[in-house]
């Protein structure tokens, strides 16, 4: 997801995208850890998705103060 299309989106939903990336971040952690790693590239991919999010969370955040 882009950050534009993030930024459309109210804290609450933001919070939720985060808590859901957050959960497959550690279901990938659990997979490699019994050997059925998924593909590499996707564990990269979901951390720089986590960042994005927090950092429009901590945007929106500071705004709003």
């Amino acid at each position: 997801m882009k950050a534009i299309e993030l930024r459309s989106k109210s804290v609450e939903e933001l919070k939720s995208e985060l808590i859901a990336l957050l959960k497959e971040q550690f279901s990938m952690r659990i997979q490699k850890g019994i050997g059925q790693a998924p593909l590499s590239h996707l564990f990269r991919k979901v951390r720089k998705q986590i960042a994005r999010v927090k950092t429009i969370l901590r945007e929106k955040e500071g705004s709003s103060l």
